[in-house]
């Protein structure tokens, strides 16, 4: 084990990297741990951010690490955290252990999406989860909505942005209160609620649903209403209070310097986003970075710094 680093950053994605630059440029010493799982990495683009939109993620990655290069006080290495404990304590894969003063989780989330045949080899690109980051590619063409109840409605008028030719793929009974149903006829938007058996590719992009009863609705895209889970066991081994969203039912909860509802402990990107997209966690990546910086000083030399947040006051701010 080496000394006490200032902070290890578990995750080198958007929101690991922006943290470490800025605690690099604040002559913090910074340990990055990336197990090189970015949840995006299957996307042909990253959509809607300003410098590297339609580029490859792994472009953003690549780039960001070569940019940490000018911090020799930042480490950038590859591993996977196993083990997390107060105090803190790391412990890689590979049996190595990291001492810290703080730690910033963030590692992304595991998009879950619904279990239909298909899916998985067209995710990322004319299967997706955000329209604000893969509508342009798809605009004007005839989409789908895989996602049922209230959550249906709100992504169905959403898509309606890109395209007027939506239909919502219930997979099953529809369960649509009056409302939704009206909505959704005022907008235009189709209901189809025969359960499907797989999603039809061509070339590499979806070209077809196709239902049980053998019948296939021709669609080029397909908004799926995916869930976000923990992809390891660190929020619950470091105790951290989460709290459901319309995502997940498990993101962590923060204050408005990204502090978690332990001491010492940060969390930034798609841990604890109620949106998760990539501009949002270079955002959170650098407030969490600016918060860690004067939780340091703090210590260091008296900087004044509210208290930390006790579990009701970041439940209050996570509202």
């Amino acid at each position: 084990m080496s000394e006490e680093w200032d902070c290890i950053v578990i995750g080198g994605g958007a929101a690991g990297l922006s943290a470490a630059l800025v605690l690099g440029r604040a002559r913090r010493r910074v340990l990055v741990l990336d197990a090189g799982r970015q949840s995006n990495l299957a996307a042909h683009g990253i959509g809607g951010l300003l410098g590297f939109d339609g580029r490859p993620p792994s472009d953003l990655y690549a780039h960001g690490r070569s940019e940490l290069t000018a911090y020799g006080n930042v480490e950038v290495r590859t591993g996977e955290v196993v083990n997390a404990e107060y105090g803190f304590a790391v412990e890689l894969a590979d049996g190595t252990r990291e001492r810290s003063r703080t730690v910033l989780l963030a590692a992304g989330m595991e998009y879950r999406a619904p279990d239909v045949p298909g899916i998985d080899t067209l995710w990322g690109s004319s299967v997706f989860h955000c329209p604000f980051c893969h509508g342009w590619e798809l605009r004007d063409a005839p989409m789908a909505v895989l996602a049922n109840g209230d959550r249906a409605v709100h992504m169905a008028l959403i898509l309606r942005g890109w395209t007027q030719d939506v239909v919502v793929l219930t997979d099953g009974p529809a369960d649509l209160d009056a409302e939704g149903r009206r909505l959704l006829a005022q907008a235009g938007v189709g209901i189809d609620e025969r359960p499907i058996a797989q999603l039809v590719s061509r070339d590499g992009e979806l070209d077809a649903v196709e239902f049980s009863d053998g019948q296939p609705l021709h669609r080029r895209g397909a908004l799926v209403a995916s869930t976000l889970h923990q992809r390891s066991s660190l929020v619950s081994q470091l105790g951290l209070v989460t709290t459901a969203t319309p995502l997940t039912a498990e993101a962590v909860v923060t204050d408005e310097f990204q502090r978690t509802s332990v001491p010492g402990v940060f969390a930034a990107g798609d841990v604890s986003a109620t949106m998760p997209q990539v501009a949002a966690a270079i955002a959170a990546g650098s407030l969490a970075g600016v918060g860690i910086v004067q939780t340091l000083l703090a210590d260091d030399v008296g900087l004044p710094m509210p208290p930390w947040p006790q579990l009701e006051e970041v439940r209050r701010v996570s509202a």
